[in-house]
Parts: structure tokens; C-alpha cells; sequence
């Protein structure tokens, strides 16, 4: 019995319901699709940093901002589809490593060489700075902050009802007399069972 409590225990562990990481996972989406398309449409609208050219592939883009977005994209995906609390942890984790690669991103760049996205083409200090965080700063904050979020939601092991029966079924109560022990009730209450003398061992009044 005790062996099958553990195994249930392990699977209501690993399991989890589907919905527990879909909000979070929508959001990500979102966001990483996001991250990934606005170098190529912002210039169309006058949003964008250099080169301020639509649809235009530079290696700078391809890894600091479309990688970024679609492992944002995976991520979200993994937490939407995923019934395992293992595998929507690995979504959850992979978006959590893109938010923070937008916000790094750049730092790392011209030591790894992987090229410069260039700079916010915005003609005020304002249009500039909002740029900046669409872009990366706030963009990566974002996406880390919902991917701890639904780590700690897929994390989360729903607590069983009280008084409900684990899983398996109901288990049978023996009473401490063994199979077929009657309740002290049922013996006091039995036809008979008072017309008898004091149990053997005990004496009665006046011997």
C-alpha cells in the first residue's frame, strides 16, 4: 500500500495540468515574437535603431535579437503544451536565458563578435530611451520576470482535498483485533453479552 502512495506521489510530482503554464506561455509568445520582428518593421514607422532599413538581415540581428525572440517563442510554446512540470521547467528556464540575453546581449557583442545593432535612430532623448527599453532593456525584464513567474506556478504540487481518498482507490480499515473484531458497542449491545458473571480472574462482592 505504502508502495503505491509512492508512486502516486511521484506522478501527481511530475504531472501537472496543462493550463498551469498556458498564460505565461501565451505572454512569452507574444513577447518573443515581439523581440524578434521589430528590427525588421520598426523603420517602417520610424521606430527602429541603425541600420534604419526595413527587412534588411544583418548578423547582429539575427543574434541579438531574432535568436533571443524565438527561444522566447519556444519557450512559451513548451510551457503551453507541456503536461510534465520537467519539460514546462525547460521552458520556462529557456525563456528565462532569452530575457536575459536581450538585456546582455549587447554588452557581449563586440568581445564575441557576433556585430552592433547600432544605436536608437529616435530624434528626441525620450523616443530614444523608449527605443532602448522596446528594444532590449525592458523587453529582457519582461520575459525573465514571466518565466520565473511560471517556474514557480508549474513548480507548485496541488494539495489533495482533505479527507480525500489518495489515488488507487480507498484503502480498507482493519481493525487492531484483526479481520472481524467487533466494536466494544457491538459486544455490549449483543443479546446476552451482560448475562454472565464477573470475567475469570475477577471476584465478586463479600469473597
Amino acid at each position: 500500500m505504502r508502495t503505491r502512495d509512492s508512486a502516486d506521489d511521484r506522478e501527481g510530482f511530475l504531472t501537472m495540468p496543462r493550463s498551469r503554464g498556458a498564460i505565461s506561455g501565451v505572454l512569452l509568445i507574444l513577447l518573443g515574437v515581439w523581440g524578434a520582428i521589430i528590427p525588421f518593421v520598426g523603420p517602417l514607422f520610424g521606430f527602429s535603431f541603425t541600420p534604419d532599413t526595413a527587412w534588411e538581415w544583418t548578423a547582429a540581428r539575427g543574434w541579438l535579437e531574432v535568436l533571443p525572440g524565438a527561444a522566447a517563442i519556444l519557450g512559451g510554446l513548451i510551457l503551453i503544451g507541456s503536461g510534465s512540470r520537467a519539460s514546462a521547467l525547460l521552458g520556462a528556464w529557456l525563456a528565462a536565458a532569452a530575457g536575459a540575453w536581450f538585456v546582455i546581449g549587447r554588452t557581449l557583442a563586440d568581445p564575441w563578435g557576433i556585430g552592433d545593432v547600432g544605436v536608437p535612430t529616435g530624434t528626441g532623448s525620450g523616443m530614444r530611451a523608449l527605443e532602448e527599453l522596446a528594444f532590449f532593456s525592458l523587453l529582457g525584464v519582461v520575459i525573465v520576470f514571466l518565466a520565473a513567474a511560471a517556474q514557480g506556478r508549474v513548480s507548485v504540487r496541488g494539495r489533495r482535498p482533505v479527507g480525500a481518498a489518495p489515488a488507487g482507490g480507498p484503502h480498507t480499515h482493519v481493525p487492531m483485533g484483526g479481520v472481524g473484531a467487533e466494536h466494544p458497542d457491538e459486544v455490549q449491545q449483543r443479546p446476552g453479552a451482560h448475562e454472565y458473571g464477573p470475567a475469570q480472574g475477577q471476584q465478586g462482592p463479600g469473597r
